[in-house]
């Protein structure tokens, strides 16, 4: 494996050039810092004085502000309650340039928030409002319908799939289906309790827990990892698994070719939060633009790089991966 791979000039100036539609749990992610004061009187807890409250999109909405902060023209297709987070998000979305004209409200859910308190540069606690089950079938055909409406502009598809309801069986077959039409890639960010249901996508990003517990199975050593990637290979067929693993990069696993392994081009790892969607974004940016599926992937550790030095959910911009990319 080379990790002196040279990208064509230009590459990342390309990605302005392309559609990509973001499909997935959409949430909001609530950062509130301050600092320890004293311990509470009322139990024995910190008292935390706050300094700052930032919230900005996360889940399919992180990758969506990656893909924009690249320059590339974002769909975004998902749900929120009908409420003062919902609103939020979608003028956040928008701000930023993404159309979201396929974001449904649907009173019946909230929208899905994360509040993580952090004191003292460390997280004290986070807390999380959302709802369980599904999205109605008549909600995931009314988002189709709309999808439909501009499907035939779009270059690729991440299917952002956080186990918060959006993502079910038949909205995938539904995807592939308009996918297969015009031969353009589905990469899957996965959830463990749909693993299966990928079946025929491009390419599957999962970090080493994720496809652990998808194959319930160990993974400790090089071989296992080798085991569990090809065996991903073929019960997805797919063209492209891609197991994330921290601070030991990432592994690439393609039909009729032996493993790539990439190390991480990471220095200090500071905050995991958000890799694995700028990972599944640049990725598919960079197979659209043509690259092979390795070489998509060594960009894509160049951009977690970056993002991995950033406290909480963060994106990247192309001046960023430039200096991460091998001279």
């Amino acid at each position: 494996m080379n990790q002196k791979t040279q990208f064509p000039p230009g590459i990342l100036n390309k990605f302005k050039e392309y559609r990509i539609l973001v499909a997935g749990d959409l949430m909001l992610d609530k950062f509130i810092k301050g600092s320890v004061s004293r311990i509470s009187p009322e139990a024995p807890v910190p008292v935390i004085k706050i300094d700052s409250e930032k919230n900005v999109p996360g889940g399919a909405g992180n990758v969506a502000l990656n893909l924009a902060s690249l320059g590339s023209c974002v769909y975004i297709a998902s749900v929120t309650g009908d409420d003062y987070y919902g609103r939020k998000l979608q003028e956040r979305l928008r701000e930023s340039g993404c159309n979201t004209d396929s974001i449904l409200k649907d009173p019946g859910r909230p929208t899905i928030v994360k509040t993580r308190i952090i004191a003292e540069h460390q997280q004290v606690v986070r807390t999380d409002l959302e709802t369980e089950g599904e999205i109605s079938g008549e909600v995931s055909d009314k988002i189709i319908e709309s999808i439909s409406s501009y499907f035939n502009e779009i270059d690729g598809v991440i299917i952002s799939d956080y186990g918060k309801g959006f993502v079910t069986e038949k909205f995938i077959k539904k995807i592939l289906k308009l996918a297969s039409r015009r031969d353009i890639p589905v990469v899957v960010d996965p959830q463990v309790g749909h693993f299966f249901e990928y079946k025929g996508v491009t390419a599957v990003t999962p970090n080493t827990k994720e496809a652990r517990e998808a194959l319930k199975t160990e993974i400790k050593n090089k071989e296992q990892l080798i085991s569990a990637g090809e065996k991903l290979l073929k019960k997805l067929a797919c063209r492209t698994v891609i197991i994330t693993r921290g601070e030991e990069g990432m592994s690439v696993f393609e039909k009729g070719k032996s493993p790539c392994h990439i190390k991480t081009a990471a220095r200090e790892v500071y905050d995991v939060t958000g890799a694995g969607d700028t990972v599944a974004g640049v990725f598919t940016l960079g197979i659209v633009a043509g690259l092979s599926m390795s070489d998509a992937a060594r960009l894509a550790n160049c951009a977690a790089a970056v993002v991995v030095s950033k406290l909480g959910t963060a994106q990247v911009t192309i001046e960023e991966i430039e200096k991460e990319m091998p001279l």
